[in-house]
């Protein structure tokens, strides 16, 4: 693992690292944030997983995260959105919504994107045995959230992973990529024309199929460019509803799709996961 920079903030470090992925096959950059702690001792593990267009250093820039991260004891774990580099293939077209940086947190089963398009692996298992391996991390006690089709990954994961994660959030979600366009032209480009194959990596399908969390957090913005056409939470309010899943569902005036939005609430998330990463 190569140390790209750290930086002391609150009392911790703020580093972004670099290593050799085996599950994409390229070498992948991550941030982490790691409080000031007592020797030997391990903190809890919280994944942040970032939206279209975004790498490792949106959230690090922009989340405000580290006060919190610092007050209450825990670690934050930034991946990458996608396998990057002059071999990875892209967007024919050059689309922002597919290819580079926008890796959906699946693996891929169509060509030419099953060498490198392996995201599903590389956050629930390569990059995980990294951070236990160097890292006081306690695996025990993880928490997941994200923003966008990062908030998608989020929700997929816990929903895909029960026992792995004791909490789990979002900030403007694509709750069911297999009902939206961004959705449609992910699952169907990576995993191939058979929307049956998609349905386990779609929250609200996931949860029509029987999956559980035991509770929920979502905040969505009012005046998010991309909530019509693209969030659609009154999805997963149904969804959560049939499934009797307790599903707090903040919608707030004003705020759009952007880091602001993200920001604002950030430290009502943090405090979320504290409370369930503490037991």
């Amino acid at each position: 693992m190569e140390i790209v920079s750290t930086a002391h903030a609150h009392g911790g470090i703020q580093g972004v690292y670099r290593h050799a992925s085996s599950a994409t096959s390229t070498a992948m950059t991550f941030s982490v944030f790691v409080p000031a702690h007592a020797s030997g001792t391990t903190l809890p593990v919280l994944w942040y997983l970032s939206g279209l267009s975004c790498t490792h250093a949106n959230v690090t820039e922009k989340g405000e995260y580290r006060r919190l991260c610092a007050e209450l004891g825990i670690i934050l774990v930034a991946p990458d959105t996608s396998p990057r580099g002059d071999q990875v293939p892209d967007d024919p077209d050059g689309a922002y919504d597919f290819g580079l940086g926008a890796g959906f947190y699946v693996d891929a089963t169509t060509s030419p994107f099953t060498a490198h398009y392996r995201m599903w692996t590389y956050i629930t298992d390569e990059l995980p045995r990294l951070i236990a391996n160097e890292f006081p991390a306690d695996m025990s006690s993880q928490g997941i959230f994200g923003h966008s089709m990062g908030g998608h990954g989020a929700l997929t994961a816990a929903l895909g992973m029960p026992g792995r994660y004791r909490s789990v959030s979002a900030f403007a979600p694509i709750v069911a990529p297999g009902q939206v366009p961004w959705g449609k032209k992910a699952l169907g480009g990576y995993l191939g024309p058979d929307e049956a194959t998609w349905r386990a990596h779609d929250a609200v399908a996931m949860i029509e199929d029987g999956a559980r969390v035991p509770d929920l957090l979502v905040d969505q913005g009012m005046a998010d460019q991309f909530l019509a056409e693209q969030l659609k939470p009154e999805l997963l309010t149904a969804a959560c509803e049939a499934a009797g899943i307790p599903l707090t569902l903040r919608m707030q005036p004003g705020y759009d799709h952007s880091y602001y939005f993200v920001s604002t609430f950030m430290e009502d998330h943090l405090r979320w996961h504290a409370e369930r990463l503490r037991g």
